[in-house]
């Protein structure tokens, strides 16, 4: 196994291969042109989110057989055309699942507590107290789209806010546990006060966030958007906030995430100037402790994987 990254990731990661004997090539400063040059001498190839592996790249790739992503999902790779040449994808999930629920969690309590507001009109001098008066958690219900790595390190964290947590997962069943009552969605549209999404962007949840998707929700929502910008179409999630059906919505990820191009969204100008939306730069994920931890978890399977390879 000759692996070749391209993507910077943790000395962690190079560390234990080196233990291992597995022999690689670090490029984590390689354009796409240069990694379609050398991919065919490798048989694996480890990335976070430089470029898409496509059917074209992993055409150029005749010896491939592994492909390992340092993040949560595998959105940026043709998983359905590496199956069908029988490439084994890994990723680390688990790596990055704590901060991706500190992450959200901090910003569902600053929209429900105007704690962004409130910090800029005591800086421009206006002592406003109850134009700020803020939402208790407590006593709410917080419904999980998704129960994987994600959803459950958020439930585990809401669990101390003693609130009512629900989730609906379309691929599991029987997942109820200390932290989280597994509901159907028709149950998740009656009870839910705050609603998470903890999915995969696929074919399936693409665009799935629309205005027929927001229209069933009985009570008024916060919003909060930490899986990825691809599921949600956000002109709807806009309408809601105007008609009173979102009462706030937190953006970490969001459909277009390059400038300038962002910025040529015909709905980007409308969502910065709202004061009950929050937005981050695609960083939930993202901590100090999950930049070890990707690449840790993402070593770990790839030993695994060799190891078993040589027993076969």
């Amino acid at each position: 196994m000759n692996i070749l990254i391209v993507d910077d990731l943790h000395e962690i990661l190079l560390e234990k291969l080196r233990k291992a004997n597995i022999p690689f090539n670090y490029q984590p400063d390689i354009t796409r042109e240069e990694a379609e040059k050398l991919i065919p001498e490798y048989q694996g190839l480890l990335i976070r989110s430089k470029f898409q592996v496509d059917q074209a790249f992993m055409d150029l790739a005749p010896n491939l057989e592994l492909i390992g992503r340092a993040g949560a999902g595998m959105d940026n790779i043709d998983d359905a055309y590496a199956a069908s040449k029988g490439i084994t994808l890994l990723s680390a999930n688990e790596g990055n699942c704590d901060a991706v629920g500190e992450h959200m969690i901090g910003m569902l309590l600053n929209l429900m507590n105007n704690l962004n507001r409130g910090n800029w009109e005591v800086r421009n001098g206006q002592w406003r107290r109850e134009e700020n008066r803020g939402y208790e958690l407590k006593g709410r219900t917080v419904a999980l789209i998704g129960y994987g790595h994600n959803g459950k390190a958020m439930a585990k964290k809401l669990s101390g806010f003693d609130v009512n947590i629900i989730a609906y997962d379309k691929y599991k069943t029987g997942f109820s546990d200390q932290y989280v009552r597994e509901v159907s969605m028709e149950e998740v549209v009656r009870q839910a006060d705050v609603l998470s999404f903890h999915i995969p962007l696929t074919r399936e949840t693409k665009g799935m966030v629309d205005e027929e998707y927001l229209f069933h929700f009985r009570k008024p929502i916060f919003f909060l958007m930490g899986a990825r910008g691809g599921i949600v179409q956000v002109p709807a999630v806009l309408k809601a906030l105007d008609s009173g059906k979102i009462l706030g919505a937190a953006f970490d990820v969001l459909p277009v995430e390059k400038f300038p191009t962002l910025q040529e969204q015909a709905w980007f100008a409308d969502l910065i100037n709202r004061e009950n939306v929050l937005l981050s730069p695609h960083v939930a994920g993202w901590t100090y402790e999950s930049y070890y931890k990707l690449s840790d978890f993402l070593v770990e399977k790839i030993l695994h994987y060799v190891a078993e390879k040589q027993h076969q």
